[in-house]
């Protein structure tokens, strides 16, 4: 059973929403983030990426970065830019990029699911960053941006989303710079979700381990104490049904190939000229050197384990270790990643400009295999996933 709380949440003022929503934090580096906020002092930037109100070289985990947060939302909350809800509630958030579209739930989930397994996991997270983003929730008293959940849909939970897309128009709507189209809708009959929920055995992270990780760091430091008010023990999410998910590739680039590079590859496997930039289906990968796509098959696994039938996976035993040297892609400062959003025009730049001498251009992960790994208690290989479109921050924000 499946906890879902409404709350009292924070939204944009509808005629500013456009000025407020951005994107997520991490998606942009302090660069990206300073540009994209400027002449734009409503941004939530200024919320979830603070820094670009200090100096330039300021310490991204100085004291001054995270007040600068909190003192950027409240002056939000103060001067009416973002208004609270008077009652509890829930919303409806539709994306449509191009002919896709996502529609989910913006709902308030448990912590207590999250720590004991109902809402499950495929991603190792990181000290530091879970140290970042927990300072930053203790700091604002708020989850300001929300996670991607996933799980298998109902036909209650279908329903209820069908009627409350018709009954009404939506309280936002707005195409963002990228082209994608943002709504959204209040929910007029929360309690009917909270039911419908109750039959949903589990749920999947998506996008946001960190942030779910956090708010279970948050939730468990503030039991410690006498704080009251129990609304930490929630945090936000969208829950998009999974046959309405859509995952990219996650390709890789390698800074430096070793020498004899080239004939190792042809030894181990069989060369294809000339191929396709965008792999055609699973265990197929294409390569980019020296201005040319190749095509290479990758191995069948042996193994019964669903992340060592990852073609991820496949790659790291096959390629990048033994030919390439790369034991750790997480630490190893040869490799590169580049969601799949950015194209393999993205891949061809950077080889070419010198600042890679190899593109791998992968088939990206299912939605099957993310939830067969999370059923299973394991982890994916890092950077295994790419979620697109992703949520827009700034819309619903939730405190405590």
């Amino acid at each position: 059973m499946i906890v879902i709380h409404p709350f009292k949440a924070w939204r944009p003022k509808p005629e500013l929403v456009e000025q407020i929503a951005c994107v997520p934090y991490d998606v942009i580096d302090t660069d990206e983030a300073r540009a994209l906020a400027e002449g734009r002092p409503d941004s939530f930037l200024h919320v979830i990426r603070p820094e670009i109100d200090l100096p330039e070289g300021t310490d991204l985990y100085s004291n001054a970065v995270y007040h600068t947060g909190a003192s950027n939302l409240k002056m939000m909350q103060d001067n009416g830019i973002l208004i609270q809800d008077e009652q509890p509630g829930l919303y409806l958030y539709q994306q449509q990029m191009g002919t896709h579209t996502q529609t989910g739930l913006y709902a308030c989930v448990s912590v207590r699911d999250y720590d004991e397994n109902r809402i499950l996991k495929h991603e190792l997270t990181r000290p530091d960053k879970e140290d970042d983003r927990t300072r930053h929730i203790l700091t604002q008293r708020a989850h300001a941006e929300p996670v991607m959940l996933t799980y298998k849909s109902t036909g209650a939970i279908t329903g209820l989303t069908n009627r409350t897309l018709s009954a009404a128009d939506p309280v936002y709507s707005f195409t963002a710079a990228d082209g994608v189209i943002h709504r959204v809708w209040k929910v007029e009959d929360p309690g009917a979700f909270v039911d419908a929920f109750r039959e949903v055995e589990k749920l999947y992270v998506a996008d946001g381990h960190h942030r779910c990780k956090s708010a279970s760091r948050v939730a468990e430091k503030l039991r410690e104490g006498d704080y009251g008010d129990e609304e930490f023990e929630f945090f936000p999410t969208v829950i998009i049904p999974m046959d309405e998910m859509r995952i990219l590739a996650y390709n890789r680039i390698v800074k430096v190939v070793p020498e004899g590079f080239p004939e190792k590859l042809m030894k181990t496997f069989e060369l294809r000229e000339d191929v396709h930039p965008v792999p055609e289906g699973p265990g197929k990968v294409s390569l980019y050197m020296a201005g040319r796509w190749y095509g290479i098959d990758l191995p069948e696994s042996t193994s019964d384990d669903v992340v060592e039938q990852l073609d991820v996976s496949r790659l790291h035993r096959h390629l990048l270790l033994p030919l390439l040297g790369i034991e750790n892609q997480r630490t190893d400062p040869n490799i590169g990643f580049v969601g799949g959003i950015r194209g393999t025009e993205e891949l061809e730049r950077l080889v070419d400009s010198g600042k890679a001498q190899l593109a791998v251009s992968m088939y990206p992960t299912s939605i099957g295999e993310l939830m067969s790994v999370s059923d299973n208690d394991q982890l994916m290989p890092p950077k295994s996933t790419w979620f697109e479109p992703k949520l827009r921050s700034g819309l619903v924000v939730h405190t405590f």
